[in-house]
C-alpha cells in the first residue's frame, strides 16, 4: 500500500496540538523558492530552524546566492513565528567524495540517493544540537524528487539517530503549485539545476 506521507504530517500536526508547547523543527532547506511554501505552512504549527545545509551546490557562487535568497525570504515573508536560520560550513569536497564512482549515474538515481542521506544526516544532527523534537526536509516539494526515497532515508536516520522525523510530501495540497506563486510574489531566484555539477544542463 503507499503510503500518504501529507495524510500522516496532518495527524501528527494534530495531535501535537494538543500540546501546551509549540514543538521545534529543524527544517533543511534547499534553496527559498521550494522553502516559501513549506515555511508558510508550517511555521503555524512548529518553532522552525531552518538549515542549509548543502555541499552538493558545487560552485561558490550559486552556493552564496541561494543563501542570500533564503534569508532574504525569511525576512520579508510574514511568517506566523520568527523563522531561526541554521548555516553550515560549505564543504562540497564532502560531498563529491561521497559521490565518487556515480558521476555518470543519471539524475534521481544512486547518486541523488547518496546526496539526499548526506543532507538529512546532517539535518537530524543539528536537531540534536539545537533540541528540536523534529527534523525534516523541503526536498519533497519537487515533483522531480521521489517523496518515498527521502522519508524512508529520514526514517531511517531517525532511528539511526533518536530523533524523531517529520514525515512529508509537500508537493500535496498544491504545494508545489503555492510555491511557485510565492517565488513570483518575492521574485525568488528559481535555478533550472538541483545543484550539483551532474545535475547542470
Amino acid at each position: 500500500m503507499v503510503r500518504n506521507y501529507q495524510k500522516e504530517l496532518d495527524a501528527l500536526i494534530e495531535k501535537n496540538k494538543t500540546e501546551a508547547i509549540v514543538p521545534k523543527l529543524m527544517l533543511h532547506a534547499c534553496c527559498a523558492c521550494c522553502a516559501s511554501y513549506v515555511l508558510e505552512y508550517l511555521s503555524e504549527h512548529f518553532d522552525i530552524y531552518l538549515v542549509y545545509y548543502n555541499p552538493n551546490i558545487t560552485e561558490k557562487d550559486e552556493y552564496d546566492y541561494r543563501y542570500q535568497e533564503l534569508k532574504r525570504l525569511i525576512s520579508e515573508m510574514p511568517l506566523h513565528r520568527k523563522v531561526h536560520l541554521v548555516e553550515c560550513e560549505y564543504k562540497p569536497d564532502e560531498y563529491l567524495s561521497a559521490v565518487k564512482g556515480l558521476e555518470q549515474e543519471t539524475e534521481r538515481g544512486p547518486r541523488c540517493t547518496v546526496c539526499f542521506d548526506m543532507r538529512l544526516k546532517a539535518t537530524a544532527q543539528k536537531a540534536l544540537e539545537y533540541s528540536c523534537d523534529y527534523f525534516a526536509t523541503t526536498l519533497t516539494i519537487s515533483p522531480l524528487k521521489n517523496a518515498s526515497i527521502i522519508n524512508s532515508i529520514g526514517e531511517r536516520v531517525s532511528n539511526e539517530l533518536s530523533i524523531s522525523y517529520l514525515p512529508t510530501d509537500f508537493k500535496k495540497k498544491n504545494g508545489y503549485k503555492r510555491s511557485i506563486e510565492l517565488s513570483a510574489e518575492y521574485n525568488l531566484y528559481r535555478q533550472n539545476y538541483c545543484g550539483c555539477v551532474f545535475s547542470k544542463s
